[in-house]
Order: C-alpha cells, then structure tokens, then sequence
C-alpha cells in the first residue's frame, strides 16, 4: 500500500466572516461607516462601534434561541443597521436571508416560506410588505424594525420589535463587550441566502457558505478588482449595488478587511443624493449595474458636476456601452472595470486588465473594458456547444457559459444535487458567452434573449451598447420578434435623455455602418421608461409579452 500522505503542519483554523469584523475593530477601529438612514439624515459611527453593536446583537438572537442553521431574514435598505446583520446573524452560526423588496407579493410569500424564515428585520419602508403577506408566512415568529424608538412606524401587526431597544437589552461596559468573543464552527457552515430575481419560475434560493464568502472577499480585496491602490491611502468604498444584491458584492466584508471607509446609500437612489455622497464622502470606489450609472451621468452633465475623488467603479450583470465607458474614462477620470458573475457565482472573473497591456492606448484599453472580465484563479470556465461539447478558446466560438469553483453554487436551496449544475458539476449560467486565448470573457447574450434569424445568431448584447453610443440615447433594449420568412428579427427599444431629440430612421443611420447590415432592426420605437427587473437590469420578459405579437414587414 502507498504511503499516506504527509499533512500540512498548519494550524486549523475555519475561515469566518466574524474575523473581518473584529480585525476591523482591532485594528482600524477608528475608521468610519456613514450610512443614510431611512428617513435621509446620515448615520456615522466606527469599525470599533459597529462591532459592539453587533456582538449586542449576536448575544440578543442567543437569548431567544436562535440555534445554528435557523434562517433570518432581511427586508431592508443599504442602512448601517442591515449591515450589522451581516455580522451579528451569521456570526452564531445562523443564516441571514436577504430578501429584495422589490420583488412581487407572491414571489416574496414563496421565498420566506422557501426558506423558512424564523425572524424577520424590517424597516420603515419595507414594514408596509410583510403588513400585506404576514398572515401568509407562518414560520416568521418576530419581527424586527431597523429603526430607533421615536422612528418607530406605526403598525397593527403583534410580535413587533424595535431593532435599538433589542440591542440594549445585551448592552455590557464597553471591557465586556469587547471581551466577548465571536464562536468559532465550521467554515462550511451556511453564512447567507440569496435568491434569484426569479425572471422565469420560482426564484432560486443561492446558499453561500462562511469559507465561500471568505475566499471571495480575498479576491475582491486584491489587484484583481481594485487595481491602482496606493499604499497608506484610505479607499472609500460604496457599493451601490443593494445589500440583498449579492451581498452588496461582498462590499460589506470587503471593506472592513481591507480598513476602507465604508458608505452606504440608504434607500434613495436619486441621482443627487448618489452624488452628494460620491462628493461628500470623498468615495474612491463604488459597484453597480451600468443603468444607475447612465442615469448618474445624465444628471451630471446637465448640472455639470465632476467625480475629483472617485477613481474606480466596478460594473457586473448588464453589458455597458462604449459610450459610457469612455466617458467616464475621458471626462471623469473614473477607470471603469467590468467583471462576470451571478447570484450563484459572485467573483466568477476578475476585473484585472492582462498583464502587459499597460502601455495600450485609451481606445484599446475601452476595448478591454468591454469584456466581461478575466478568468481568475479559483474558478474554472468553458463555453461548449448544444450538445455540451467543449468549444475552443479562441475568441469567436459562441457557446454555453459553464463554470465551476470553491465559490460557485453548487446546487439551490432544497432543489437538491443537480438543481444548479450538468452531469459533470458545472454550473449552468444560461449565458452565451466567447472566451479568447487569454482568458478574456465576453457575454455575446442570455440564452434566452439571443435572437436567431434566418439560421444565424444576432447579439442583442451588442445592439443595444452600439444604441447607446448615440448621443440621444439615455437606454436601449434589444428584442426579438416573431417575423414570417426569418423566423426571428430585432426590434430596437429606445429611451430618449430629457429634451433629446432623435427618430427611427435617424438611429437606423446610425447604427448602419457599426454592425452587421442583416442586425439592422426592423423596428424601432420610443418608450418613456423601460421595466427593470429587481437587480436593476431590464426585464425582457415584459418586454417580450409586451410587443407579443408586433408587425413587421415581410
């Protein structure tokens, strides 16, 4: 028989979220988290603070029994509240449940009864949701709402909490508090779940684990997202992504690693007030999807307002125009990074830009900008055909999106073994999707906004950010529909910027020499606004079932 191995003579210690924190409070506790609150005024307090208050809390959600596994759940704004539930709850070993606000009532009744939500936190804005549904979600014993004592809503609903006065029933001397110790328990343990927008079906419950999240806040934190850190200088960092998005992309965690300033948006999304933090607040880096920065950019330009602090954003989950990028690049100075991941694979690629590719002039390096990111050690990926055949990485084979990883979902929550993967233990992205020879990745479509005419495969990816390369146009949206000889053509959805103006033909012209001339769309039409689904992308299903049906000429 061989011989065994030799192990490694390493001390073993789990990978915890709660080791973020209480380095933060150990050892840049005097750094500052500013938080709107709900009602708009700012909330400022310390690392140090912050992980007194959630210790409070830890030892609050003990003393009513809260035992290891149990789901709690959230409801709640980007506030400094939720993001001591981030800590507090996943650090005895219970689960936290970030739930979307946004979603639709039945869809929210299904994930809290999904999930079996033991206790739910609220706040003033979301009180009025679970008001609507609480008779239909029987596992919620309590509710907790985020709030002080005289910010309390008014509520007919029993077993209402207010979240301070939880807090002060475990209130120590400072020494105690700070001597109690988080638990230790294995890092394979549940820390979060996130569910899926649900744009087809039922939403999907996505499980992260303590070690997961551990490993993806160590890639988040290095230069293969933020680039460009200069040693002693203080980042500033606002995820305006929702902390029920993704874990704010792991900003939360993040930030007290790394002894960055954290700030965060509250619940008003309204360009001013986004600004007023960028300028206020001196924010270096910032997360989001690209529409809430077409919206940001609009409004600055017509007030003529500049970005002189920030000098990062990370962009994921919608593909953003040239337009944009560029702009920010050459008006703003903000270097705009893009990388590819999902609920069930946050960190799926790296936002680095390949070594040696420094010396690129502006035009080139918005050309790298425009992939979907790199591939980054620790996750394995491959696009392959119908069949699930493995297509080459050369830069051109349309395919499949399968990834794999420590830190990718491996199936969804009670949907059990291969809910989320193929027979082999890929993940099933449902991204179409090119990889070059260097790892770069490039989203051509989802699978099912792809729009086949004719035999061939038209990108409504690429459509839409050639759309918005026109200076009239504040969004676009690309989608098929039902066309008798060519089974499938585009029609082009257009939203105009305020007091812009431009017509169909117009923007036919413009795309005319910038793509393919059988891309053309057949149609082009002005909306006022666009349906967005609750991660902030545009809903194409509504969209579809809205034109169901739309004439085009033969």
């Amino acid at each position: 028989m061989p011989a065994p191995a030799m192990a490694g003579l390493m001390m073993d210690m789990p990978l915890l979220l709660t080791q973020f924190i209480a380095h933060a409070a150990l050892n840049h506790g005097d750094t500052e988290i500013v938080a709107r609150e709900i009602e708009g005024d700012l909330h400022r307090y310390t690392y140090r603070e912050a992980e007194r208050r959630m210790k409070r809390l830890a030892r609050a959600l003990l003393a009513r029994g809260i035992a290891p596994g149990t789901p709690i759940g959230s409801l709640a704004w980007n506030t400094h509240r939720h993001f001591e539930l981030f800590y507090g709850v996943p650090g005895i070993q219970a689960v936290l449940h970030t739930i979307n606000p946004r979603l639709f009532q039945e869809q929210l009744v299904y994930i809290i009864n999904h999930a079996q939500d033991r206790m739910l936190f609220v706040d003033a804005l979301t009180l009025p949701i679970i008001e609507a549904l609480a008779d239909r979600i029987p596992t919620v014993q309590e509710i907790v709402v985020l709030a002080a004592p005289e910010r309390m809503p008014a509520t007919r609903l029993p077993q209402v909490i207010c979240y301070e006065t939880l807090l002060q029933e475990q209130a120590r001397t400072e020494a105690e508090e700070d001597a109690w110790v988080w638990p230790e328990f294995d890092e394979r343990s549940a820390s979060t779940i996130c569910f899926t927008s649900g744009t087809t079906g039922n939403p999907k419950g996505v499980v992260y684990s303590h070690r997961a999240a551990y490993l993806q806040t160590l890639l988040a934190a290095s230069f293969e997202f933020f680039p460009g850190h200069a040693a002693g200088q203080l980042e500033v960092m606002m995820p305006m992504a929702p902390m029920f998005h993704g874990n704010a992309w792991n900003m939360p965690f993040v930030a007290p690693y790394s002894g960055s300033k954290l700030v965060l948006p509250g619940r008003n999304y309204e360009p001013e007030m986004l600004y007023q933090l960028f300028d206020e607040e001196k924010v270096t880096i910032t997360a989001g999807v690209p529409s809430f920065w077409l919206i940001l950019m609009d409004w600055m330009q017509r007030n003529g307002k500049s970005l002189p602090h920030l000098r990062q954003t990370l962009s994921s989950g919608t593909a953003p125009p040239r337009s944009m990028i560029e702009t920010l690049g050459r008006d703003y100075g903000v270097d705009y990074t893009q990388a590819w991941g999902m609920t069930e694979a946050l960190m799926g690629s790296s936002a680095a830009q390949q070594p040696g590719t420094d010396q690129l002039s502006f035009e080139d390096r918005v050309t790298r900008r425009m992939v979907s990111g790199r591939a980054v050690a620790g996750v394995q990926m491959k696009v392959v055909d119908d069949a699930g055949k493995t297509l080459p990485r050369d830069g051109e084979s349309v395919g499949h999106l399968r990834v794999r990883g420590p830190w990718i979902a491996s199936e969804y929550l009670k949907l059990g073994p291969g809910s989320a993967t193929d027979d082999e233990g890929w993940l099933i992205t449902g991204d179409m999707a090119v990889i070059d020879p260097h790892g770069h990745l490039t989203l051509t479509d989802r699978s099912k906004d792809v729009i086949k005419s004719g035999g061939e495969w038209i990108s409504s990816v690429q459509l839409e950010n050639t759309a918005q390369g026109h200076p009239a146009v504040l969004q676009a949206a690309v989608i098929a529909i039902e066309h008798p000889k060519w089974q499938e053509r585009p029609l082009l959805l257009i939203v105009r910027k305020q007091g812009a103006e431009l017509t169909a033909q117009e923007m036919i012209d413009f795309l005319a020499d910038k793509v393919a001339k059988w891309w053309l769309p057949d149609a082009v039409e002005f909306v006022d606004s666009l349906p967005m689904t609750a991660t902030g992308k545009v809903h194409k299903l509504t969209l579809r079932e809205r034109y169901k049906g739309y004439a085009t000429k033969p």
